[in-house]
């Protein structure tokens, strides 16, 4: 992307009287001068319209004059403001209100070399992971408050995004790298410990926000701020506040290019107890490790952290894991001055519960021994966000694997299912191959239910939503459901009086309750209750729970509850994961509860689940009302009663898996119909134009390389809108998007379908 020049003339407005009423004005005066003179044998009338005109002059002149003087100083203020963007060192955008990126300077040109986008969201994806998001909440802050800053931890290090609103409609955007500031106000500006910079000749460069607090006034030079010098590292020295003399425990180590800095620790007291009591009562975690490992000593605050106060003999290896490389090497080089003050993120080896820290390594002299302070952060919310982020990103991807797998496997399972249909057409029930044959057709059924399931989780499977009463769906699931809980567990159904009906699959919605019942079961080896309880609930304002959102509205809850072992908190967040579970080997796979939250979420509902470890477990559906509209769905195949009919028409089938079109074409034709084959919808439209070729019903596949389905039946009707059309495929969400137009005369068939569902759909469509 070619680099364009710096102008924001068309973000700061003249504040000055409109062009268009400057000519109005201009444009009157002339009308009532011209008037005046021909009207001048009318006396006072023409001498007045001359005088107003003449006054109007003067008004133009001054509105023109205060329009240029403005013009004027905005181009001075242009001027001063491009110059400060180019010359900016930290990659600066100009940005309207919309995002989309008016001008940017060189540092930004070099920052984004290969991302350089139109808006500024695409062209910052390469370093913050959701731009948009981070970018909408700032632009709300400056439109709110004229500017706003914050600062993000990312791959590339720490960085920081500020905004200035300029003008009514643009945004000054400017992405700093707070990794190449000074070591102390990288690192040091948010500890809660005192910190102050030192130049070589004792110049105070910089002073964190606890300093400057513990001092109470700007101070330029060391020898303001200690009485006595020179300072004794590891020692109590007397500081100068504003409220007076404090003792404070001086900790001093090199900075780098001639800086030294200082942690100055407040105490109370004498030199030998204040120090313990001001190092054991500071309000942030730290430790003295020695440069053997060994822990010297930890302040309260470390000690609640780590879970208990270290032993005298423990090092911090024992106490953290996690680097990646021997923890022993990083001190090792933090003590000999190879590395500055640096952080890393560790683990704790607590075995209550799971705690990650960021320590921060700096070396000290005490006493004239090197020693290290190790400054810990909790930072367990940090790494836990984080790994639901890696987590939902890996849910993704499963998730798209899951539906391209099930698509390509149904293809399989079609051609395989089809050709063992067709080799049953020869075969007798006495025959020796007929059970063979059968075997293999109830194979691909389960291995079609399997795949099913992954389309679920995926939530990529073609549902067949009707309206539903759950109080009917339960009465005729209720004898099903009680040979699955058996004698021990007793199964209670709760119903509101009045329930509202919802819109849902039904086969896919039952096949959730029965999961979520057998997971009850399975929870209480010794018997108990089992809750089935339905209510209507109106939601007035949005609910906010597990990272879910629901919107306001009318909602029919199914709640299932049991007595059960319940479910361990930490398993709480993983029991929707795919191939999760807590039964052992060989007694689950782990994709009940996923399938039953992506059929669930493709309903348009939600599920949320609550447990108390050794009480219970309780499951709730939250499932749309539904409202009638005039809105119809697609129609799905349906099958017919009875055997199938003999049919006559010519058939065009597309399909791009020969096994799948050999199986189809063959499969219509045993049925009477004259099939024409394509493998591909570019075929398919060349073979119809021949005007002369009749077609009845066209057969094609929805997904497919090239124009997909939708697509060429599409251009096809347009000379042939009398063609009725069955899709066939394993999903069709890729292919029938909401914005997309509706097929008129069209069903679905879903993949893998047998030979007399397909024979039974044409017929249909036929007929």
């Amino acid at each position: 992307m070619t680099s364009r020049p710096i102008t924001v003339k068309s973000l700061l407005p003249v504040p000055a009287p409109a062009r268009a009423r400057v000519a109005a004005v201009l444009l009157l005066e002339i009308s009532l001068v011209v008037g005046g003179v021909w009207l001048a044998p009318a006396g006072l009338a023409s001498l007045g319209m001359i005088a107003a005109g003449a006054t109007l002059g003067l008004v133009f002149v001054g509105m023109a004059l205060r329009r240029l003087v403005m013009r004027r100083g905005l181009d001075v203020a242009n001027e001063l403001l491009e110059g400060f963007i180019e010359k900016d060192a930290s990659a600066s955008f100009v940005t309207d209100a919309d995002g989309s990126v008016l001008a940017r300077n060189a540092a930004a040109e070099a920052l984004f070399p290969e991302t350089a986008s139109d808006t500024l969201a695409g062209t910052l994806r390469s370093i913050f992971a959701n731009p948009s998001a981070l970018l909408y909440r700032l632009q709300m802050h400056a439109e709110k408050d004229g500017a706003t800053y914050e600062d993000v931890v990312t791959r590339r290090g720490h960085v920081r995004l500020a905004v200035h609103q300029m003008g009514r409609q643009g945004f000054l955007w400017r992405v700093e790298d707070m990794s190449e500031r000074p070591q102390a106000a990288q690192s040091g500006a948010a500890l809660p410990v005192p910190l102050i910079s030192l130049g070589r000749s004792g110049t105070v460069l910089f002073m964190n926000e606890a300093a400057r607090s513990l001092v109470g006034q700007r101070v330029k030079s060391l020898d303001r701020l200690f009485p006595a010098l020179p300072l004794r590292a590891g020692q109590v020295n007397v500081i100068s506040t504003k409220d007076g003399l404090r003792d404070v425990l001086v900790s001093e180590f090199d900075g780098g290019a001639g800086r030294r800095e200082l942690f100055c620790l407040p105490v109370d007291g004498q030199e030998g107890g204040g120090r313990a009591s001001g190092f054991d009562t500071l309000p942030v975690a730290m430790l003295k490790v020695a440069a053997t490992g060994r822990i010297l000593s930890a302040n309260r605050q470390a000690a609640g952290l780590l879970g208990a106060a270290p032993d005298p003999e423990a090092t911090l290896e024992s106490l953290m894991q996690g680097l990646g490389r021997p923890i022993m090497d990083w001190l090792r080089e933090t003590a000999q001055g190879k590395i500055g003050k640096n952080s890393e993120f560790l683990r704790l080896t607590r075995k209550d519960r799971e705690v990650f820290v960021q320590v921060t390594l700096s070396r000290v002299v005490e006493q004239g021994e090197p020693i290290m302070i190790a400054v810990l952060n909790d930072a367990t919310e940090l790494k836990t966000l984080e790994a639901q982020f890696v987590q939902s990103q890996k849910m993704q991807a499963i998730g798209q694997l899951a539906g391209g797998i099930a698509h390509d496997f149904n293809n399989l399972l079609t051609a395989i299912s089809g050709h063992c249909d067709l080799l049953l057409l020869r075969h007798d029930r006495g025959d020796q191959d007929f059970r063979d044959l059968e075997q293999i057709r109830q194979n691909a059924n389960r291995a079609a239910s399997l795949v099913g399931q992954l389309l679920a989780f995926s939530r990529k499977q073609t549902l067949r939503p009707e309206v539903l009463d759950l109080r009917d769906t339960l009465s005729d699931l209720t004898h099903l459901l009680n040979r699955l809980v058996g004698e021990k567990v007793t199964l209670t159904l709760s119903h509101e009086p009045v329930l509202r009906p919802i819109r849902a699959d039904k086969r896919q919605l039952e096949q959730v309750l029965m999961n979520l019942v057998v997971n009850a079961r399975d929870a209480m080896p010794q018997g108990g209750e089992i809750r089935i309880e339905t209510e209507v609930v109106t939601l007035d304002a949005t609910l906010q729970r597990d990272r879910a959102t629901v919107p306001p509205g009318e909602y029919v809850t199914v709640k299932v509850c049991d007595e059960g072992t319940g479910i361990p908190q930490d398993d709480l967040q993983k029991v929707f994961e795919p191939f999760f579970t807590t039964k052992r080997t060989g007694e689950g796979t782990g994709l009940g509860l996923s399938t039953a939250y992506g059929i669930i979420k493709q309903t348009g509902g939600f599920i949320f689940v609550d447990s108390v470890e050794g009480s219970g477990t309780e499951f709730t559906l939250f499932l749309p009302v539904f409202e009638q509209t005039g809105e119809t769905a697609r129609p799905v195949a349906a099958p017919l009663k009875g055997p199938p009919l003999q049919g006559d028409g010519v058939i065009l089938l597309v399909e791009d898996e020969a096994p799948v079109r050999a199986f189809a074409a063959r499969a219509l034709r045993l049925r009477g119909y004259t099939v024409l084959e394509a493998e591909s919808a570019e075929d398919a439209l060349k073979m119809l134009e021949d005007p002369a070729l009749l077609v009845d019903v066209f057969v094609t596949d929805v997904v497919m390389p090239g124009l997909d389905g939708p697509s060429w039946v599409r251009a096809a009707r347009k000379d042939r809108p009398e063609v009725r059309v069955v899709f066939v495929s394993g999903y069709a969400e890729g292919a029938f998007g909401e914005a997309e137009p509706e097929v008129p005369n069209s069903v679905f068939l879903p993949k893998p379908f047998s030979l007399t569902q397909l024979a039974e759909t044409v017929f249909q469509q036929m007929h």
